[in-house]
């Protein structure tokens, strides 16, 4: 990768007026604050659907776009919807946070619309699209369709258990009985890369790529693990043995407990790791750089007993190592990978990322300890690295600052340069710009100079999260030029 940088910014945090972000006019428009600021990349959180606790990172399919950034007003230039089918709803009352629960109850009905409205105009195209991602969209759009059968139930508590155990006859009734409703989830997917591919298309034009994640586990409740359970950790009905977490340390007693299903590398291995060459092949139709999620977990991984309340008493077993991540680099060779490697590093974690010969990531709100030697300090960054001040799982640098002691503040003001003329945020920006790391990355809430309530995620706490969005007149010329400018001087 060569020397550059790019903006952190999620696609639901864009403004629009229908509750949350979209690949409309502010997609296009940021794009365009983008080319004008002087960045390469958009780094996005995962574009998959959301379901309970609303986290991008659990997704009842890893192949799917999220029908919420679907933009309502491209499909009323469509003639798809009237203007009316979407002013009588409630989108959510405040424009700096996503009410997820008004959109759930909002944005189905008038994608159902779209669909009655424009199913048969594009049957061809749709038959074309569904021909062409068959090998994921069948199992998917049956899935969502029983799943709404059955009361949104996760599919291990469905009643019926012919088709929660995917008896032949029993995807054969169903798929008979649930016709309308699968052509309704194929449309929304055909909807979604639809736009997507004309936002990407735009944004190639403008020289910016986009970054985005592939989390290390999928969600239990996903199409994935149903229509191909074969590859996970799971007993003869089907239920976890053994599921992920990270284990105790400084900040948390217990752990955390993620509760994803873990892989079968074993059987994974023996089918040439075909799962994972699917799954990478399907994410590359998003994004131009993939960052791996959870990165150590290919080198050893924490297992917790499926019946644990805490993480404390998993062990860690053996990951596949460079049996796949050698699999997915030497196969997606046209492809740029960025190893999450953060969190408990061990010597051979390390080993892992230095043979894959992938780029790290440094954290600079991790750096700044006054009593040691941070490997994320900026001058002990190789080139070979990517440089962020924040992920979308820390606070923003206004609320690190609130929540840093002074010591290491005194530090890090010190060792950046920070001034009162500058302030905080942008004396971060300047220090991540300056590294050696070839990509810097900030989160868009830096730029603007938001406190800590605008922070995207907060790890270990299920409610409130991914709520955050920029106010409508946020971007503009000035600050897209004072990034430029510093872009420009750090040759980025």
């Amino acid at each position: 990768m060569i020397r550059s940088s790019g903006v952190l910014m999620a696609m639901s945090s864009l403004p629009s007026p229908y509750g949350i972000g979209t690949m409309g006019k502010s997609a296009y428009d940021f794009v365009d604050f983008l080319e004008a600021a002087g960045q390469k990349y958009w780094q996005l959180l995962p574009l998959g659907p959301t379901s309970f606790g609303d986290s991008p990172y659990a997704s009842p399919s890893t192949f799917a776009g999220n029908p919420y950034y679907i933009d309502l007003d491209l499909l009323i230039k469509d003639g798809l919807l009237k203007r009316s089918d979407v002013k009588k709803l409630s989108w959510g009352e405040d424009p700096a946070q996503t009410d997820y629960s008004a959109i759930y109850s909002s944005r189905y009905q008038v994608l159902r619309q779209a669909y009655h409205n424009g199913y048969a105009r594009y049957e061809e195209e749709i038959a074309a699209f569904r021909a062409e991602n068959a090998s994921w969209l069948e199992n998917y759009a049956l899935f969502m369709s029983v799943k709404d059968k059955f009361n949104g139930a996760c599919w291990q508590d469905w009643p019926d258990d012919a088709i929660r155990l995917r008896k032949p006859e029993a995807i054969a009734a169903y798929t008979r009985e649930l016709q309308d409703d699968i052509r309704f989830w194929v449309f929304t997917q055909f909807l979604f890369f639809r736009q997507w591919n004309a936002l990407r298309s735009y944004a190639a034009e403008k020289g910016i790529g986009f970054i985005g994640d592939v989390p290390i586990y999928v969600a239990m409740d996903s199409a994935d693990i149903w229509s191909e359970p074969q590859f996970f950790q799971l007993d003869e009905d089907l239920r976890p043995k053994e599921v992920s977490g990270c284990p105790p340390d400084a900040f948390n007693d217990d752990g955390q407990l993620w509760g994803n299903p873990l892989y079968d590398y074993d059987r994974m291995k023996a089918d040439g790791f075909g799962w994972w060459i699917r799954r990478i092949e399907g994410i590359s139709r998003l994004y131009d750089v993939i960052r791996i999620d959870h990165f150590r977990g290919f080198e050893s991984y924490w297992a917790v007993p499926a019946e644990d309340e805490t993480a404390k008493n998993g062990v860690w077993r053996k990951g596949p190592g460079m049996d796949l991540v050698g699999v997915l680099t030497s196969w997606f060779s046209n492809l740029t990978f960025i190893a999450e490697d953060l969190g408990y590093t061990t010597p051979e974690v390390m080993k892992l990322l230095s043979d894959s010969g992938l780029p790290g990531m440094k954290v600079l709100e991790f750096a700044f300890d006054a009593h040691g030697d941070s490997a994320y300090l900026p001058h002990c960054c190789a080139f070979n690295s990517s440089m962020y001040i924040g992920t979308h799982d820390n606070d923003t640098v206004l609320g690190w600052v609130d929540a840093t002691s002074k010591t290491d503040l005194d530090f890090a003001r010190k060792y950046a340069h920070i001034t009162p003329d500058e302030g905080w945020c942008w004396g971060m920006i300047r220090t991540g710009m300056a590294s050696p790391s070839n990509l810097f990355v900030m989160q868009m809430q830096d730029i603007l100079e938001l406190p800590g309530n605008c922070r995207m995620n907060t790890p270990g706490v299920p409610q409130g999260n991914w709520r955050w969005r920029m106010l409508p007149g946020s971007l503009n010329r000035k600050l897209a030029k004072r990034l430029k400018d510093m872009t420009k001087l750090y040759r980025r």
